[in-house]
């Protein structure tokens, strides 16, 4: 299986990789019209293209003061590819890792927030309007308690990722800015929604509390 960082590096020693592409097949399929080399239609060793993956050595993508490593995804290592090769690979990842993490809350993701070790507020209107308000855009989720707090961990994930303008399955939705902004201010407050199919609650604490349950129709009146 491919891994990041990606790459493709031709005889000639061009490299081809692109920013959320990790399959040296679709690296290959995206960039063959622009290289000749990378037309996959010699027999190994005598092949002028070959597939790299630079990747770090814990293999922890958040770490990046430690060693990556230069591997060759290859079953017949391809007679020309010699020592020299892995400089303009490398240089490539180092590019390729400053797109990456730029585009990350790094210092958040190395120490993300846990909701249940906050001590949760007495529970407001505030609180109640947030929540109405992830409800209203929740309802992809599905409809099982566990769903809904996964959907929250996934939401809080998301926030991580900086410059976004363009969310998957949002079109619809007239939120400005982050899509799922709402159920991020509720984690950070130490409260986490639930949903079980008929209510509404709010979690919070060490061992995970309901603070508040209520249906859909009691919450819809906070949906302002």
């Amino acid at each position: 299986m491919c891994k990041a960082f990606s790459i493709l590096i031709t005889k000639s020693k061009k490299v081809y990789w692109k920013v959320g592409v990790d399959s040296h097949d679709e690296l290959q399929t995206l960039y063959v019209k622009k290289d000749k080399e990378l037309k996959d239609d010699v027999l190994p060793p005598k092949n002028t293209f070959a597939r790299i993956e630079i990747t770090p050595k814990d293999g922890n993508y958040l770490n990046l003061k430690q060693k990556w490593v230069y591997g060759i995804d290859e079953q017949v290592i391809p007679e020309w590819l010699n020592k020299s090769y892995e400089k303009p690979c490398y240089e490539a990842c180092k590019e390729w890792q400053k797109l990456v993490y730029s585009r990350i809350n790094l210092k958040e993701a190395l120490k993300p927030i846990h909701p249940f070790k906050i001590k949760p507020p007495k529970i407001s209107t505030r609180h109640l309007k947030l929540l109405a308000k992830w409800a209203s855009v929740w309802a992809s989720v599905g409809d099982s308690v566990w769903a809904s707090v996964w959907a929250s961990v996934g939401a809080y994930n998301g926030s991580l990722y900086k410059g976004i303008k363009k969310w998957e399955y949002c079109s619809k939705l007239k939120e400005k800015g982050y899509p799922f902004k709402s159920a991020v201010k509720l984690w950070k407050m130490g409260l986490v929604p639930a949903f079980d199919g008929t209510n509404w609650f709010l979690l919070g604490g060490r061992k995970a509390k309901i603070l508040w349950k209520g249906t859909r129709k009691e919450l819809r009146k906070y949906n302002i």
